[in-house]
């Protein structure tokens, strides 16, 4: 297969597809999914390299996108790579602190944002970013600030481009694109300590694609992927590629509350997603049998249990199931697991890639019996994406997979996983020492991921860095536990507090919908939330599903103590990343006086 740079993959797949869907996005104002064929995704692309060209871009330069996912994105990105330039993208829910921190380090001369909570936060700081010298709006509908006199549409930015009359300039560069030119740099959200930005090149995204497609055998161009995890994010990101690359139609989410919506309107054969996705798949599907009585009910319960039997135990192991159990699966396969998948929109699906955190042991054998082959991963923005993954047979559940061809991998010490392979990062803009850090002396990779081998497959325990050392002196990695109990219908969000305690305690954020249902069923009287939340049955109820599902844990990593919390946490108090990973050492100081109490008993 012949491997396109990114400066001109578009255009090559334009040449060889023409007319047919490249991209569709929704038009929220015409409530319907809007076509964009590689012909004209090519066009746009090219007419947005000779603007970048109108507007002054140099090759090498910093260009910023502070946007949701859009087309608009794919265009700049592509354009820039035409023009040697180097993109960043921002999430779409950084703070104005966050952007300027990222505008002055990348010395960023023109910023690309999406709609009104971006170019707000952009024009916020304006003042505070020297470099800054222009803003492009993607959304036409934003409405700008009275004393903003620079700023322009993506429309008007985009008809600098119209008559290619910078064409000649944009192949000149094109001509001397290279795999080791510079194509993004990816600040990671930064659970401890400011941002970094990892340095990703043409070379790393290239043999990323090359050894995806020696893996994931199955992608054609008749597939349909919804685009849902934000294009900064690093697995999206690569995802999109591969997808252009194998002529793939993208479609773009732009809401990503809207999901369950898109969907079902989209019918996907791919989707990237974190486990939490599947978590709540796996909670509604159970809810919803416990909810049912009588042969319907009985009849989930048998095409789970078939299910199980068939492709746990004989599929995923690569054998050959027993000629009546095989037939037992069709049956539930073309009823129950069909509609199933139907109710979702998934019931096209090829298979759907997951990465993030670790995918609870239930729900992987839950989404494995009922027919959804779900791909579990393991990979971080340094890596560019995957480091390793599952495939449709011959893999352990608990495991993130093998270890993807030429990708090196090996533990040291503390267990610690450690890479090497031409999809690692070369290091960190404009930070030699954390870069040299970043590295051991022969030049592996330090991950700070906890993890080991077996069999052929990796297996991920935690994180170095959150590894939890009680006043008793035992060690404790708090996300095996935290992933054992957020797949309970009655917990959205947990965190567990040990470092330097004698005991394990949690703050659990609960599903309050499910918890006042709960009180209505048992009679429970209360005045408010904060009541209800300390209510005795409550908090016996909480311990009793705790106790239940920690059973398995050593005594000393056994939750003790734990609080409900009257509010989720947030991005917007920093106890979030915008990955939605908990930030350990801002939850320790903003809940100090809870967490406090909770070891006075």
């Amino acid at each position: 297969m012949i491997y396109h740079h990114l400066s001109v993959l578009v255009h090559r797949q334009a040449e060889k597809y023409g007319d047919r869907i490249a991209l569709k996005y929704r038009d929220y104002e015409l409530s319907q999914w809007i076509p964009i064929t590689w012909k004209q995704f090519s066009q746009t692309v090219r007419q947005t390299a000779n603007a970048l060209v109108a507007l002054g871009v140099e090759e090498t330069e910093n260009i910023g996108i502070f946007s949701e996912n859009k087309p608009e994105c794919l265009y700049v990105d592509f354009a820039a790579y035409a023009n040697r330039a180097v993109t960043i993208p921002f999430y779409a829910t950084s703070s104005p602190a966050q952007a300027q921190y990222m505008i002055n380090d990348a010395n960023i001369r023109f910023l690309f944002v999406g709609q009104q909570y971006q170019y707000d936060a952009a024009i916020r700081v304006l003042g505070h970013c020297h470099s800054l010298k222009q803003i492009i709006i993607f959304d036409k509908k934003v409405v700008l600030d009275p004393r903003d006199k620079s700023s322009i549409y993506f429309e008007d930015f985009l008809s600098l481009g119209k008559d290619l009359s910078y064409n000649d300039i944009v192949e000149q560069r094109t001509a001397k694109a290279s795999e080791t030119d510079l194509a993004n740099i990816l600040y990671t959200s930064g659970t401890t300590g400011e941002p970094k930005g990892v340095m990703l090149h043409h070379s790393n995204y290239l043999e990323a694609i090359r050894i995806h497609d020696l893996r994931l055998v199955d992608i054609t161009d008749k597939d349909i992927s919804l685009n849902f995890l934000p294009l900064t994010h690093v697995f999206e990101r690569g995802w999109v590629y591969i997808c252009v690359s194998r002529g793939v139609q993208v479609c773009i989410n732009l809401v990503p509350q809207d999901i369950q919506i898109a969907i079902k309107e989209i019918r996907p054969t791919l989707m990237c997603s974190v486990p939490r996705f599947w978590e709540k798949v796996y909670l509604g599907v159970k809810d919803k049998i416990d909810n049912t009585s009588g042969p319907m009910k009985q009849l989930m319960l048998n095409a789970v249990k078939v299910g199980r039997e068939h492709n746990l135990n004989y599929i995923r192991l690569g054998k050959k199931p027993p000629r009546m159990l095989h037939l037992k699966y069709k049956f539930y396969e073309k009823t129950v697991m069909q509609l199933l998948k139907k109710t979702i929109g998934i019931e096209n699906g090829n298979f759907f890639p997951t990465a993030g955190a670790a995918l609870p042991v239930e729900v992987a054998e839950f989404v494995y019996a009922v027919g959804i082959n779900v791909i579990t991963g393991y990979g971080l923005t340094e890596s560019t994406a995957t480091v390793s993954c599952t495939w449709k047979t011959h893999f352990q559940i608990g495991s993130v997979g093998q270890v993807l061809d030429n990708v090196q991998v090996k533990i040291g010490d503390e267990s610690e996983i450690l890479l090497k392979g031409k999809t690692i990062t070369q290091g960190y803009y404009k930070k030699p020492d954390a870069t040299a850090q970043a590295f051991t002396a022969d030049g592996w990779f330090h991950t700070g991921d906890i993890g080991y081998m077996k069999d052929g497959e990796l297996y991920m325990t935690g994180r170095l860095k959150d590894l939890f050392k009680t006043s008793n002196g035992k060690y404790i990695a708090p996300q095996a536990l935290e992933t054992r109990l957020v797949i309970d219908q009655f917990i959205d969000q947990i965190a567990l507090i040990a470092d330097q305690r004698k005991f394990v305690s949690a703050l659990i954020v609960p599903v309050y919908s499910k918890v006042e249902e709960y009180a209505k069923e048992h009679g429970i009287q209360y005045a408010n939330l904060d009541e209800l939340l300390t209510h005795p049955q409550i908090l016996q109820m909480y311990k009793g599903r705790i106790d239940t599902l920690q059973q398995q844990f050593a005594y000393y990593e056994q939750i003790k103590h734990f609080t409900l919390l009257k509010e989720p946490f947030s991005m917007k108090r920093g106890e979030l990343t915008n990955t939605l990973k908990i930030r350990r050492n801002v939850i320790a100081k903003n809940y100090k006086e809870v967490i406090d109490k909770m070891y006075e008993k």
